[in-house]
Parts: C-alpha cells; structure tokens; sequence
C-alpha cells in the first residue's frame, strides 16, 4: 500500500523494528493480500486467524466425509468440530495462527479441489491449486499430483490459473515480477538461516549435517527422486485422501524450506489414522500410530531444543534425530508401508 518494491531490500519501511523481515512470497501474494492491508493489523490478523480455524474444521469434516471406510463414531461434523478444537494444540496450527500464516488456507484450498472438485467433476477443478501457487510456490506439487490421479483437465486449469495470474501482476508490477523471478526466487537464504531446526525438510536437515554448505540441494535432489518412485506409485494407487498426503509430505520433505508451522498436514494425517481404527475397543499397538503423530506435532521439541545461532551444527546424534522429528514421520510412515507391502 505505500508503493514500495518488494524485493529490492530485505524489509518494508513499514515494518516495525523486531520484525523487519523481507517479503518472500511471489509478487501474486502481495495483489492477493491487499484486502487485508485496508484494516489494521490487529484487525487483519484476527480475520485471518477466523478464516483459518473454520477452515481447519472444514478441512477435517471433508476429509472424514472421503473416507470409504471409518469407524461409525466419526460422522463427519461432530468430528470436525472435535477435532477442530483438539488439534488445535498441534504445534503447525496454533503457529500458523499466532504468525498470522496462511498455511492453513492454503492446505483447504488442495484439500477442496482434490477431495470436493475432484470427487464432482467439477469444471473449476484444478483452479483452486492454481490460486494457492500463485500465492506459495510449494503447491505446485500437486499439479503433479493431479497428473498421477489422470485428472488431465483439472491439472491444465491448474497451470492455466497459476500462468494467468502472473500475467496479470507482470501488467500491475512489473518490477517486481521481474525482481522475484529473476532474483528472490533463486535465494532461499534470503528468508533467514534456513539451517535452522524450525526448517523440517530434508535440505534443512543436510545443511544441518554440513555446516550449511551451498551445495546441499545437490544431494536432496537425488534422494527426492528415489523418494518419488514410491511416492508417485503410491498416488496412483490408494484412495483419494492416503493419496494426497502422501504427495502433500512428499512435497514438505524436498522442499528447500518447510517451516515448522508448514506441516498443517498433519491434521488430516491424525484424520486418516482415526479411521483406521476399529469401532469398539482399540489395542495399544492400533492406537499407537496416531497417538505417536500427535505426540511429535503437540510436543513443541523443536521450540524447547536448543536451536539458533549456528548451535545446530554442534548437535550430538540424539539431538539430530530429535530435531528431526517432523520430517522422520513421513519417512518412518514410508518405511513402515514399504515393509507391509514386501
């Protein structure tokens, strides 16, 4: 609203001192994000923070809703108000709520298009994924996903809506357009030491284990392509939810950056772990796995460990594995599938 660049310092003028941070989302989410600067801050956070808790809700009654098999006791809304307010002690949700992000909306956007669309033939299919990409680069994964699901249609409105939409900030903005495509896009450091523990993908882990070398990307890119063989067969072949979380984690562990407070995705994880239990009486070891994902995520260990200032580079082992926690779910889950299916 002041008519500054984006990209050309690593902070707006507007920007109080204690949170002088550069912008790092494309130049679509600032157009996007433009209502919310109309009102004050406080003002736009609680809206946002509002919008992402009914999402959250809605987000669980429509996963529960895709479910072909689940226990009786899970009808869908009194489910997803239960839910709402318990996964709330998720670490990545009341973070997303407390930073004023907008993971959350962005993950009930897939989740509509791919569970809501999808399921109805719908001929905005696709459009949704196509907005949250414009907004964060990150969901571009599940245009590949779609591809796999052979939802051709919906997969080229995805792309489609993503090219438009930078077309139309390229005629509004252009300077910026070309400042975050050219440059920003290419810096991941350019939104903080991203060595951090806070960033649970598999690039934060090997910059963790190297000292922050700049060559880390060289040896996830390998590792992401052996993940995504299973990954894609997988897609492919389960139902729709089981499907799309296990692209939306796939996506979280190549990513170069995935934020703590990024791994909203557990919710429908616990979701789909509920429904696999039995109507009456559920063993320790039944129980277990869901319990295990709400115990990692509620627990906060990667606020309490110590983290910052470069200290991450002089964690033991057991601080390693600990601090790596979130991104050993899906692979300890990867694991344990492949095992079953052997």
């Amino acid at each position: 609203m002041q008519g500054e660049p984006l990209y050309d310092r690593m902070f707006l003028s507007a920007e109080p001192s204690w949170a002088r941070l550069p912008f790092t989302y494309p130049p679509t989410a600032a157009v996007l994000f433009v209502p919310l600067a109309l009102v004050p801050t406080q003002v736009a956070w609680g809206v946002l923070a509002a919008i992402s808790l009914l999402l959250l809700t809605y987000v669980i009654k429509v996963c529960v809703e895709a479910l072909p098999e689940r226990p009786q006791w899970m009808e869908p809304t009194r489910t997803a108000v239960l839910l709402g307010v318990v996964l709330l002690g998720l670490e990545p949700v009341w973070r997303t709520v407390f930073l004023g992000q907008v993971n959350i909306v962005l993950m009930a956007m897939v989740v509509i298009d791919v569970l809501v669309l999808g399921a109805r033939g719908s001929r905005f299919g696709g459009v949704l994924i196509g907005v949250a990409a414009a907004v964060k680069l990150t969901p571009l994964v599940f245009v590949g996903h779609l591809l796999l699901r052979k939802r051709w249609a919906d997969a080229a409105r995805a792309v489609v809506t993503f090219v438009v939409f930078q077309g139309l900030v390229y005629l509004l903005i252009r300077h910026d357009f070309s400042q975050f495509w050219g440059h920003a896009v290419q810096d991941p450091q350019r939104i903080g030491p991203i060595y951090w523990a806070g960033n649970q993908s598999l690039n934060g882990l090997v910059l963790r284990l190297t000292d922050n070398a700049d060559w880390s990307m060289v040896v996830v890119a390998p590792i992401a392509l052996v993940l995504a063989v299973p990954c894609a067969l997988w897609v492919r072949r389960m139902s729709p939810l089981p499907a799309l979380l296990v692209t939306a984690f796939f996506g979280l562990l190549v990513s170069p950056v995935s934020w703590s407070h990024h791994w909203v995705w557990a919710v429908p994880l616990v979701v789909f772990l509920l429904s696999r239990l039995p109507d009456r009486d559920p063993s320790r070891k039944q129980i277990a796995p869901t319990v295990a994902v709400v115990l990692v995520f509620a627990s906060c260990v990667l606020l309490a460990m110590r983290n910052g200032k470069a200290v991450e580079f002089d964690w033991t082992v057991l601080e390693y594995v600990i601090g790596s926690a979130y991104l050993l779910v899906p692979l300890v889950a990867g694991a344990v599938l492949l095992a079953r299916r052997r």
